[in-house]
């Protein structure tokens, strides 16, 4: 189909201007055409058989063509894709309006153009006159969107990759993405879309209690937007079996700082466990033969005690055996308690004293007093020999006998210090470094200095010993 005879031609419209004593409806049309021929949109008209009827300089500029090279052809040599200029032609002719149809059209330089097409059809009379098409680049959107697109598929080939199960939700808690180690660790293919909150099949806590889904660590993280973090739990496969897993739920925001969604990543500690396991089972056989030892090297040295004959052996003999006792109470507390990198300090106090006050006189009684608080492993030891110590020289040399005598220890901190404290209601006594009784207290120096702290002795109602430490060393 060629020009309509009532329609402009382009010379007539690009050269036509009103003459002397036009009216205003012709400046009017000549308004018009400049908005037609000069605005910023790249806009052209198309005949019914496909011709371009004009193209104003906009849509010559973003397509690179001068106008006898562009006009007067058909608009499907200029598109790459026949099959879409063939879809709005057909659409234009049937009077569907078209809004922002994407198509792709071919530049002069040989580059390809990423357009969005609005267009709609002028009928006269119920035939087809022209469309007027404005054409929108969007090649940098859609190159932007495409490097999006890559680096998307580029995160979630590295997310596949992964040995770690992880997996994402939306903002409500549904799933929108997981990985095949995901799959390999709970043993099922969760549903996008449907499944809520985690991709595993049951979920329980560490006290073997079950764990709804919405109240997992995943769902405390949306619920409260934020991460969490320090948390095991159980999870149950289909098949029955059972691993324990740790979660790292975190939020996702946007740019806006809105909750978008969610990624989380557990992690199986099965083979932790185990280790952890096995380790406190080499940890038990070792404490228990250290006791063992212990207990018999104490049995050895107090038979010993017993058959010398020498006053001065069986003394030394009797000090080595309380040493070895408050070893051996020190070591079973390590042996029975929980972790297996600190203890308890007053379980610690009562444990030594009352091993040291059995070879004490009924009439000494021990009152303990301790914060709460925990020592570490390595400073058992130094602290029982101590404690032994102290105790043994406040019921000799202190108490000598006396009638309901009394023994006070206290451990308490001040000031970063850890601060042992053994008094008695004897007549107290200066510290020198020599004497029977100054034996003893050299073995207090050096475990002191051992532990990086200090000894001193007070005088008051009584003799009042002290030992400073560090904390961080306690």
């Amino acid at each position: 189909m060629g020009r309509r005879a009532d329609y402009v031609t382009e010379e007539q419209f690009n050269g036509w201007t009103p003459g002397p004593g036009a009216d205003s409806a012709a400046i009017a049309d000549l308004d018009f055409r400049d908005f037609f021929e000069n605005g910023g949109m790249a806009l052209h008209l198309v005949g019914a058989d496909g011709t371009i009827l004009h193209a104003n300089r906009a849509e010559l500029d973003l397509l690179g063509y001068a106008a006898e090279d562009y006009v007067g052809r058909n608009i499907g040599e200029f598109h790459v894709d026949p099959p879409v200029i063939e879809d709005i032609l057909s659409r234009l002719s049937a009077g569907e309006p078209l809004q922002k149809y994407p198509a792709r059209l071919k530049a002069r330089d040989g580059s390809i153009k990423h357009v969005e097409i609005t267009s709609s059809v002028n009928f006269r009379d119920g035939e087809f006159v022209n469309t007027r098409c404005f054409t929108v680049d969007v090649t940098d959107l859609m190159l932007a969107k495409d490097d999006l697109r890559r680096k998307d598929d580029l995160f979630r080939q590295v997310l596949d990759a992964l040995p770690a199960a992880i997996y994402m939700t939306d903002a409500a808690g549904k799933i929108t993405y997981f990985n095949r180690a995901a799959v390999e660790l709970c043993g099922r293919e969760p549903e996008i879309g449907k499944d809520e909150w985690c991709v595993t099949f049951r979920l329980f806590g560490l006290d073997g209690k079950p764990l709804p889904h919405d109240h997992c660590p995943m769902a405390i993280a949306l619920k409260e937007n934020r991460p969490v973090r320090g948390v095991e739990a159980m999870a149950q496969r289909p098949d029955g079996t059972l691993f324990p897993f740790l979660p790292f739920p975190t939020p996702i925001r946007n740019e806006h700082g809105e909750l978008v969604g969610a990624v989380n990543m557990l992690i199986d500690i099965s083979e932790r466990r185990q280790a952890e396991t096995n380790q406190r089972m080499l940890l038990d056989e070792l404490n228990h033969r250290v006791k063992n030892n212990l207990q018999m090297l104490h049995g050895l040295l107090l038979t010993a005690e017993r058959e010398s004959s020498n006053a001065e052996a069986r003394e030394v003999l009797v000090d080595a055996a309380r040493r070895v006792a408050a070893l051996a109470a020190a070591q079973r507390l390590l042996y029975t308690g929980a972790n297996p990198r600190n203890f308890p300090a007053h379980d610690f106090l009562h444990a030594v004293c009352e091993t040291a006050r059995q070879s004490f006189e009924k009439n000494v009684s021990v009152q303990i007093k301790a914060d709460d608080g925990h020592l570490t492993n390595e400073s058992s030891m130094p602290l029982a020999l101590i404690l032994n110590e102290l105790l043994t020289n406040a019921a000799k040399h202190g108490l000598n006998g006396k009638v309901n005598g009394k023994i006070s220890v206290a451990f308490t901190r001040d000031n970063g210090e850890a601060v042992l404290v053994v008094e008695d209601t004897g007549p107290g006594f200066d510290l020198h470094p020599t004497g029977r009784r100054s034996s003893g207290l050299g073995l207090v120096r050096g475990m002191a200095r051992q532990l990086g702290g200090t000894f001193s002795v007070e005088r008051g109602s009584g003799a009042r010993c002290i030992v400073r430490f560090s904390e961080a060393r306690g």
